[in-house]
């Protein structure tokens, strides 16, 4: 599998991935942010977001329809919706484009929920890999700590309640999400991840994720081109209002 960069296209893409609650979606938004602020060309995808299986994903999740193989197949085909249509164009365009987790993360939890690792990379295999991939390690207890933080209780499926590993959805989360860490720790030398500690402070670890795009990609080339300015349309000439002559005198 080769980058985009290695495919000759003009854009990049960055990826970033990471257990639930790692931070990794605040950290891509304030990456997305910052490289706007510079005015650059910037196009942000995030997991599961595609029109076309989004309403049929909500309602195999809320049904508990989904098996490991059509939970598998139903997100690649979101992701290959957002790749030929939104990804692959812009990229050609010479655009960054940002994406909230890629195909690691299929790769991670797919596998985990059961399904055979080369059956999963085989669904995968028309994507060229991320420019940039940045994996935010962050403990279970932090993670935890920070999904709680924004809401009453986990949802069933990012504490793996569907793999009945316990009934306690904190535990099941925690043992769910720690194979989910096995995983991505072992793609993290195959893939050649950029790994970041997600235990630190938001602004530490948004500051070396600015180093680190910089060093890596040649961001003036990626600038928005400005509007062309239209000509200055002519002023209008003001017309000169001659007063008629004065009529002549009466003759005697």
């Amino acid at each position: 599998m080769k980058t985009f960069a290695q495919l000759d296209f003009p854009g990049r893409l960055i990826a970033v991935e990471g257990l639930d609650g790692s931070g990794k979606s605040t950290q891509i938004n304030l990456l997305k942010r910052w490289l706007e602020m510079q005015g650059l060309k910037v196009y942000f995808s995030e997991w599961n977001s595609s029109e076309l299986v989004k309403a049929a994903t909500s309602k195999g999740k809320k049904r508990e329809l989904l098996t490991p193989t059509t939970f598998s197949l139903i997100h690649a085909t979101d992701f290959a919706d957002r790749y030929e249509r939104h990804l692959l164009p812009l990229l050609r365009a010479g655009y960054l484009v940002l994406c909230d987790r890629y195909i690691f993360t299929a790769f991670a939890r797919d596998v985990v929920r059961g399904c055979q690792p080369e059956w999963v990379r085989g669904i995968y295999n028309f994507a060229a890999l991320p420019d940039l991939t940045f994996f935010f390690k962050s403990d279970l207890t932090v993670s935890l700590q920070r999904i709680l933080d924004g809401r009453p209780k986990l949802k069933f499926f990012e504490a793996g309640m569907d793999l009945r590993l316990s009934a306690d959805p904190y535990e099941s989360f925690r043992i769910f999400q720690g194979r989910l860490l096995e995983q991505y720790l072992a793609m993290s030398t195959e893939f050649g991840f950029i790994v970041v500690d997600a235990n630190e402070q938001v602004e530490t670890q948004q500051s070396l994720v600015r180093q680190l795009v910089s060093h890596h990609l040649t961001l003036p080339k990626f600038k928005s081109h400005k509007p062309l300015s239209l000509p200055a349309l002519p002023r209008p000439q003001r017309r000169r209002i001659v007063s008629p002559p004065p009529a002549p005198e009466p003759l005697e």
